[in-house]
């Protein structure tokens, strides 16, 4: 994703800015990293340059393996 998509994207959940912290970048676009959302504390993926923005099921946990 480019810095610049910054400037129009908001938390899915409340609307609030987002912050970028790249982990690896290519030129201008980030290919790996995260969104943060300091007001409701939400965290995006950002995954081979694109913004994961899913916002969180209600009740939504990890799956755990399942045992026999």
């Amino acid at each position: 994703m480019r810095r610049a998509l910054l400037e129009i994207l908001a938390c899915p959940v409340c609307k609030g800015p987002l912050e970028l912290r790249a982990e690896e970048e290519q030129g201008d676009e980030v290919v790996t990293g995260s969104l943060r959302c300091p007001r409701c504390d939400a965290s995006y993926p950002v995954v081979e340059t694109i913004p994961r923005l899913l916002p969180p099921q209600a009740g939504d946990s990890p799956r755990q393996p399942e045992q026999d």
